[in-house]
């Protein structure tokens, strides 16, 4: 699976990660609908950190389609509830 993380480039990441992401993408969904704007800065930290401590940078020459487009971590909570709605990034 190929992640790109707005602002930094793609991660190459197994698909086994996938079920740890999206608990953590439901996690933001209710942190969103319940406006705890601190708590959501946190979830979306650790969300970006496991792709990047799990993932394999991609060459940035190397262009390549993208399965997941993660916004990077200055996203504010407004902007936030534009992008996770319904299901959030990953649809569960």
């Amino acid at each position: 699976m190929i992640i790109r993380v707005v602002t930094e480039g793609q991660y190459e990441v197994s698909d086994s990660l996938l079920d740890a992401l999206n608990e953590l993408d439901n996690e933001i969904v209710g942190l969103i609908e319940s406006s705890d704007e601190t708590r959501f800065r946190d979830v979306l930290k650790e969300f970006i950190s496991m792709i990047r401590e799990n993932g394999k940078p991609l060459d940035p020459d190397v262009i390549v389609e993208s399965d997941l487009i993660v916004p990077p971590e200055d996203l504010t909570l407004s902007e936030a509830a534009k992008l996770f709605s319904g299901e959030g990034l990953i649809p569960d």
